[in-house]
């Protein structure tokens, strides 16, 4: 228990940083009609990989129309 509160202070900003990051991830991907490939593979990149799903979709799933 001890070294769960030693990491606490350190945890909680990543953890928000992640459900932050998810968050506007799948919003983004909901909103756009078109993406570099399918829909449900960049679902799933943005959930399955942690932390750096969501940054691989918002730099290269994107379509720019």
């Amino acid at each position: 228990m001890e070294v769960l509160n030693e990491y606490l202070p350190l945890l909680i900003p990543v953890i928000v940083i992640q459900l932050v990051l998810i968050i506007f991830a799948l919003t983004d991907l909901v909103r756009r009609e078109q993406t570099r490939g399918p829909k449900w593979v960049w679902v799933l990149v943005i959930i399955f990989i942690n932390l750096i799903g969501p940054i691989v979709y918002l730099l290269l799933g994107r379509d720019e129309v």
